[in-house]
Parts: C-alpha cells; sequence; structure tokens
C-alpha cells in the first residue's frame, strides 16, 4: 500500500494529539486472525476515533462520516449530531462552533486513513474502497452505533456494514471475520474479543443480524467483565449521566431536547 501525501499541518495535528491524548493499551491482540479483518466497537464519542486512529493495530482505515470531510456539509452535521440535545440557552454558541471547526474537519478527516460513509447511492463507494483496502492488506474500523440504547454500555448497531463482507467474498472468494472492539478511555484500555466470521452460504439478512447480535452481545460482556469505571457513551449527554460497567445497570435515558 502506497504512503498517502499529507498535509504538513495535518501532520503537526497528529503529532500535537498523540502528545497530549492518553495512550492506550491494546488488549487482545494474539486473538487476531493473520488477514486483515473489520474491527467494530463502541463510538465513545470522539474517543473511539482518536484512540483508533493512533493505536489500532497494523495498517488500518476508519469509516468517517462524509458530511465529516466536506466543509460545506460540517456545520449542520456536526451540530446535529453533537450539541443538538445541548440546553437552548447555549445552542447559538454551538452552532458557531460547528462553522468553526469545518475548515479543521475537512482538513483532519481528508488526510487521515479514512473512508466516507454516506446514507444515499454513494454507498456503493463506501463499500468499493472498503474491500479496495482490505485487498490490499489494511483492516477497516467501523463504530456503528446510533441513537437507540441497547444497555448501559452500547447504542444498538447499524447492521447494513455486514454487506461489506458478502462483497468481499465475490471479489476474494475469502470470508471476511469481525472483531469485537470495547474501548474504555477511563480505563486507557482498548479491548478486543473473539472474531466472528462471515458465512458465505448464508442469506445476508440472517448474517446481518447473527454477526450484529454477536458484536453487540461480545462489547457488551468485555465491558461487563472489567473492573468498576465509567462509560463514555455513544451520545453526547453531560457528563453527570454517564453510566457505570455494572452488568445490572440500566441503560440511560435520552437527554430531552
Amino acid at each position: 500500500m502506497e504512503e498517502r501525501k499529507r498535509s504538513p499541518l495535518y501532520r503537526v495535528i497528529k503529532a500535537a494529539v498523540r502528545a497530549v491524548y492518553p495512550k492506550i493499551q491494546v488488549v487482545g491482540a494474539e486473538k487476531l486472525p493473520a488477514e486483515p479483518v473489520i474491527y467494530v466497537g463502541n463510538h465513545s464519542q470522539m474517543n473511539g476515533p482518536i484512540a483508533c486512529e493512533l493505536y489500532t493495530p497494523g495498517e488500518h482505515y476508519t469509516w468517517c462520516a462524509g458530511e465529516m470531510m466536506d466543509k460545506k456539509e460540517v456545520p449542520a452535521y456536526a451540530y446535529q449530531d453533537f450539541w443538538s440535545g445541548k440546553p437552548k440557552a447555549v445552542r447559538w454558541f454551538y452552532k458557531l462552533l460547528a462553522h468553526a471547526i469545518a475548515p479543521l474537519s475537512q482538513l483532519i478527516f481528508t488526510n487521515a486513513n479514512t473512508i466516507g460513509v454516506y446514507h444515499d447511492t454513494r454507498i456503493l463507494t463506501t463499500f468499493k474502497k472498503t474491500v479496495q483496502v482490505l485487498q490490499e492488506g489494511a483492516s477497516v474500523v467501523i463504530f456503528p452505533e446510533h441513537n437507540v440504547p441497547r444497555n448501559n454500555i452500547i447504542c444498538e448497531f447499524q447492521d447494513r456494514f455486514i454487506d461489506v463482507a458478502k462483497l468481499y467474498y465475490k471479489r476474494t472468494g475469502k470470508e471476511l471475520a469481525f472483531v469485537p472492539m470495547y474501548l474504555a478511555p477511563k480505563l486507557k484500555t482498548m479491548y478486543l474479543g473473539e472474531p466472528v466470521r462471515f458465512r458465505a452460504d448464508t442469506p445476508i439478512e440472517e448474517e446481518r443480524r447473527r454477526i450484529c447480535e454477536y458484536l453487540m452481545e461480545q462489547v457488551t460482556q468485555i465491558a461487563w467483565s472489567l473492573p468498576e469505571h465509567t462509560v463514555v457513551p455513544y451520545p453526547n449527554i453531560p457528563k453527570k449521566q454517564y453510566p457505570l460497567n455494572t452488568q445490572q445497570e440500566a441503560p440511560y435515558e435520552k437527554t430531552p431536547n
């Protein structure tokens, strides 16, 4: 895989982030197969993309919302996804902030090892690019949560990313492995679970359900098995509402707009 040319400013930003962001230990790398995989885990707000860019084993690319790669689309997407739940009195500030970060967002996400994700016909481009990098020997990181709480650890996973494995099988004849990943920023650790492999002879609808359920269950069980710590959840809720990883705890509730 050829080394991409990157903006000098991006290189400076990445070095600065590496210097200030806590070093993340990776546990479970010995479980990885000797081939490219798809890592699937909890988003943990911005911790997931940052930690995975810096510390995921081997060459890898991360799925990124395509809107965050286009400065014209950043403001609306960033405000809605990150800050729309903020108190009404301060929302004006976050609307300004969403516009202010647009050039920086485009710079970072077009220079990092990212694959743009779209929710229209451009998703075919996402799948083709994903299969291409897998064929070239790189793994892929996906954070498929959406704002439907499952338990106190994660939100439900969207399941269409599983279709990448079907296309990969058509191109290569190989059944792709998905690796559950739990990021615990408070423990400064990324935990990798046992991979699950796509079954090409099974209907894709069944594989979406089977693999997603396995991944969500494994991520949850990894979290529940760890020493007590605060979970950094997918939604941008107040920190005082962050749940603990105790198995008995009910899912957090959405913050009303």
